[in-house]
């Protein structure tokens, strides 16, 4: 395998776990304000807490992928 299709490969399929995720959060979150609207506040404040974590993720796909392409 190349590394440009090394790095494409591992960048494609990487920064789908984190697109999914924040996804799911942002559903859940949706979802527990419309049942709860008073612990809005709480639930948003999680909620940009896990999406930080989430794309933690995308951050460490970017890193991989550049060092696959760059590293010999």
């Amino acid at each position: 395998m190349t590394p440009d299709f090394s790095m494409a490969l591992a960048f494609g399929l990487w920064v789908f776990g984190p697109a999914l995720a924040i996804g799911l959060i942002g559903y859940s979150a949706l979802n527990a304000i419309g049942r709860n609207p008073s612990a809005s506040n709480d639930i948003k404040t999680t909620m940009i807490l896990a999406i930080a974590f989430a794309e933690a993720l995308w951050i460490f796909a970017f890193v991989i992928a550049i060092m696959i392409k760059f590293v010999k």
